[in-house]
């Protein structure tokens, strides 16, 4: 479980330079202010989610609970939900997907979830 959160964990950030980089260079001129915003606030939360992660990797060995590892579950599904409907929504004019007024709502719950992983971490500490 601990080798999955570093490797997740370190994908993940990753993931988060290359579309930072993607949103300064590529996007720039094809989303308006707005939208760009929208774009790197998700990229900020991805990096700052998947550093968390890391972390969880760490904490892992010592603290070696079941909150523990729900922390890291909530971290990974939380950072799909919370930036990757970002991602969407920022450039939603482009993909076409003007349409998916789902994802509005989706946000707001994989904040939840990442806040929800924190809360978990936390536990963790106390029970140790």
């Amino acid at each position: 479980m601990q080798k999955s959160f570093f490797i997740v964990g370190s994908s993940l950030a990753a993931l988060a330079v290359i579309f930072g980089a993607f949103g300064a260079h590529a996007l720039k001129a094809k989303l308006e202010p707005a939208q760009l915003q929208i774009f790197e606030t998700a990229v900020r939360y991805q990096m700052y989610h998947s550093l968390a992660l890391i972390l969880v990797g760490f904490f892992f060995e010592k603290f070696n609970s079941t909150t523990t590892v729900y922390s890291g579950y909530l971290f990974i599904i939380g950072i799909l939900l919370f930036s990757g409907s970002l991602y969407l929504l920022s450039m939603k004019n482009i993909l076409g997907i003007e349409s998916w007024s789902w994802l509005g709502p989706v946000t707001p719950l994989g904040g939840l979830l990442l806040i929800a992983g924190w809360i978990m971490l936390v536990i963790s500490f106390v029970k140790k």
